[in-house]
């Protein structure tokens, strides 16, 4: 076959794949854009399925709600009463003149107590969904800020040790220069190359730290993108003052007054057990033959006559229940309260750390490993730079740690009181 023709019939074929290709590439290259950390939470609460599941049971809880406390349905009664059962005339509906059919309704009375103790228990379950609902979403914004942040550490890192890279290629080639100039062995250019690939492999592990925080992010925003600059996590969007004085608006503590409520609900639904219940029923009974029909009206009533070992046991259980949970609703609210003062602690003491970082610790590295360079470079020994150097690298991943852990705390206390709530 005549090559020309072979290549014009090649391009024919691979033009159309080029053109499609040409025009995926801006969709590739179009990366999502960067998330601030408020966009991040926002986006996690929007998607988050849990939430809707909580919603939905919010919604059952006030379903629930309406049919509290109703009168239960009315009883359909039908029978055959006063049917002979023995002697020559047994099941025969005309042998007696008083057997008759008979059909009736009657209605069950619950004592005003109990119905109100039953709204009271609806009351507490709609409580609880709603607390259950609210602490959700407290864990879904502090979870999606906790990717964020574990996202921009990594990103963190990466830079810090990124900008490491020109000053390790310039020793690397003063490292090769002496060697060439007869004034250095070998030892220090090979020394001086083991630093730079140890940087690099330090890099990659960074970057595959940056891939592995992307999917923790992704798995609640449902984007791959990056994240821009941290708000200032030296400050509080509620001051400390105010979260040490609205213990009972946090987290751990929002289903503690369900508890309460449902705890209460119940020893009010057993001192209703002792109000009678009344019931109430009408019947209409035909008879057979010509003999007149008849009716009848009947009412009930309970009798707790011995409360002693009934009623008043079951009050007293109840009882002892309701201020168990009041007790542990005190002692969970001082839990509550030292684990707060811990984290307040910590993250006043990443504070200092992270701008003790920033302000001191990194410049002295910085300026120890350029002057040591600058003195190798000149003439000097390679060893003090290689010090230096290792010195630098292990502060700059200690303040990276520093910034995630700080960063951790913050969003801890940042995302402690229900965005509803916050003040």
């Amino acid at each position: 076959m005549d090559t020309r023709f072979r290549g014009r019939r090649l391009g024919r074929t691979l033009l159309p794949l080029v053109i499609a290709a040409a025009c995926a590439l801006p969709a590739l290259a179009a990366d999502d854009p960067p998330l601030t950390l408020d966009a991040a939470v926002a986006l996690a609460v929007r998607n988050a399925p849990l939430l809707a599941a909580d919603a939905a049971r919010v919604d059952a809880a006030r379903e629930d709600r309406v049919r509290a406390g109703r009168l239960p349905d009315p009883e359909l009664g039908v029978g055959l009463d006063n049917l002979t059962a023995t002697g020559g005339g047994a099941f025969d509906p005309l042998a007696d003149a008083m057997t008759m059919q008979t059909i009736g309704i009657m209605q069950v009375i619950p004592s005003r107590a109990a119905r109100s103790a039953q709204r009271a228990s609806a009351d507490a379950q709609v409580l609880a969904a709603s607390a259950q609902r609210a602490l959700a979403g407290v864990d879904v914004r502090r979870a999606a800020a906790d990717a964020w942040i574990s996202l921009w550490a990594a990103q963190r890192r990466v830079e810090l040790l990124a900008n490491l890279r020109a000053q390790a290629n310039l020793a690397v080639d003063a490292s090769r220069s002496r060697l060439a100039g007869a004034t250095d062995g070998a030892t220090d250019a090979l020394a001086a190359r083991a630093e730079a690939a140890d940087l690099d492999i330090r890099i990659d592990a960074a970057q595959a730290g940056i891939e592995a925080a992307q999917a923790t992010l992704r798995r609640w925003t449902g984007t791959d993108a990056s994240v821009t600059d941290a708000p200032d996590f030296g400050e509080l969007p509620v001051a400390p003052a105010t979260l040490l004085a609205q213990l009972d608006r946090q987290a751990p503590l929002l289903q503690w007054p369900a508890r309460e409520a449902s705890a209460q609900a119940a020893l009010d639904a057993a001192r209703a057990s002792k109000h009678p219940q009344w019931s109430v029923g009408v019947s209409y009974a035909k008879r057979f033959g010509s003999l007149p029909d008849m009716a009848s009206v009947n009412f009930g009533m309970t009798l707790p006559l011995f409360a002693g070992n009934r009623q008043d046991r079951d009050i007293g259980a109840r009882h002892a229940e309701r201020d168990a949970v009041l007790a542990e609703h005190e002692d969970a609210r001082r839990a509550q309260r030292a684990a707060l003062e811990q984290t307040l602690a910590q993250w006043r003491g990443w504070t200092r750390q992270a701008r003790r970082y920033h302000d001191d610790v990194l410049p002295l590295a910085a300026d120890r490993s350029r002057v040591a360079l600058a003195a190798y470079r000149g003439g000097g020994a390679l060893q003090p730079w290689l010090d230096a150097r290792r010195d630098e690298i292990t502060a700059r991943l200690n303040y990276a740690d520093a910034l995630a852990a700080w960063g951790r705390d913050w969003a801890a206390l940042a995302y402690l009181i229900p965005a509803e709530q916050t003040p």
